[in-house]
């Protein structure tokens, strides 16, 4: 887990005590207990507890139904607790339920506590140019650039950043995450229609510790998430995806991202068409929720509580219509770098890659990579250089020279002829 202790979020909600408070019907924490049960054979409340993420009471209430029902059988006593196993006729019902579903993990929250949640945890930024400053700090960015990106991280709608490549967008975008100082409650998972949808993502979402035993235990403490997601995204990952095999669903990529981040990079160069995606998410970015559909065709509702990133290398005009365009109101411009800040990048990176350089190197390089008819300088090319140096010296088995005549071969390697 992610050794990090931010401000907690105003959501704390306690630890349900009985089905009113645990809003999921006594009909699916029946089913996910028989499902548990079959999967490991024996157990005891404090064990299903555990595993479900559920109260002693609330356990011990369904423990006493099945007993009651002759579904458990008690083979004997932890301390104070039995340790039980299913009967043949809980087995039975149990298997058709796995037929119906497989999921036996955690116990979902409702819908409608979901909606609630991600509400009241939507990020609330305060920040100015030295928050600014010290969140980019391992980049080259510029008073002007940051004076940009404040009030558009400020207002938390989405952002559409574009310009050249190799100028640093994807690198700006991802680090738009550090200005959050909180942690936000994540379920890990949903129910919508007594179907199950899992929504935690150990991939995408940064547990942090905590010695608090007083919130509900189906909610996970984790850092805001930020997903990028580049030219692989296609349609089907922002809807529901069900595994037909267990029969869970699995959340997209925008429910995934709520309360955080998701950054479309290189937008424009995706299998699924510019036209296709703002047309998909035009209503959520305007209205701030999404419309999601089970495979039996009941439609609902869910929070679209998120900042949206393009980036792009192509002309905003060539992607979006101009009543797209109008929904996105932060649009930045990432220029090629100047001499200034491409000499204050290459510095970085030698010292970085402790490569020893003459004094006239990074002077040396920019006119290396404004010869034949390159015109524009790239926040990519000091980095990009001292990575072919380095290979470089690893086919001739020794460390990175820069000097003049390798930086020549350097570039002609990296650059194609006009």
């Amino acid at each position: 887990m992610a050794t990090f202790a931010p401000v907690r979020s105003t959501f704390n909600p306690p630890v349900p005590q009985d089905f009113k408070e645990l809003g999921i019907s006594e009909t699916l924490v029946l089913d996910l207990m028989l499902r548990r049960l079959l999967i490991e054979g024996y157990s005891s409340i404090a064990g299903i507890g555990r595993s479900l993420r559920l109260s002693h009471h609330v356990v011990d209430l369904m423990f006493k139904h099945m007993r009651s029902q002759q579904m458990v059988e008690i083979k004997g006593m932890l301390g104070n607790d039995y340790s039980f196993t299913l009967s043949a006729a809980g087995k039975q019902l149990a298997g058709e339920r796995f037929q119906i579903s497989q999921y036996a993990g955690a116990c979902p929250v409702s819908l409608k506590d979901y909606h609630a949640a991600t509400q009241v945890q939507s990020a609330q930024v305060h920040v100015d140019r030295k928050i600014l400053r010290a969140a980019f700090n391992d980049l080259i960015v510029t008073d002007r650039m940051l004076d940009q990106l404040g009030p558009a991280i400020i207002s938390q709608n989405s952002i559409f950043v574009y310009g050249p490549t190799g100028n640093g967008k994807t690198s700006l975008a991802e680090r738009m995450l550090r200005v959050y100082k909180d942690a936000v409650l994540i379920p890990y998972a949903v129910e919508v229609d007594n179907q199950i949808i899992s929504l935690y993502d150990p991939v995408v979402h940064q547990p942090i510790e905590t010695d608090e035993d007083d919130i509900d235990p189906r909610w996970l403490l984790c850092k805001r998430p930020c997903i990028v997601v580049g030219g692989e995204l296609i349609p089907s990952m922002l809807e529901l995806r069900l595994d037909e095999a267990s029969g869970i669903y699995a959340a997209p990529l925008q429910m995934k991202a709520n309360n955080g981040i998701l950054i479309i990079d290189d937008f424009g160069r995706q299998l699924m068409s510019p036209r296709d995606l703002l047309n998909r998410w035009i209503v959520p970015l305007d209205r701030h929720v999404d419309y999601l559909t089970l495979r039996y065709g009941v439609k609902f509702q869910i929070p679209f509580q998120l900042m949206v990133v393009f980036s792009t290398n192509l002309e905003p005009a060539d992607l979006a219509d101009e009543a797209f365009l109008r929904r996105i109101h932060n649009k930045i411009y990432v220029e090629a770098v100047d001499a200034v800040s491409f000499d204050q990048i290459f510095v970085r990176v030698v010292a970085s890659r402790q490569i020893q350089a003459e004094p006239d190197s990074a002077e040396f390089l920019r006119k290396l990579c404004l010869r034949e008819g390159r015109t524009e300088l790239r926040a990519c090319y000091p980095a990009d250089i001292c990575n072919i140096l380095q290979s470089i010296g690893r086919y001739e088995g020794r460390g990175p020279i820069m000097t003049k005549p390798e930086m020549e071969r350097a570039a002609s390697l990296y650059f194609a002829k006009s």
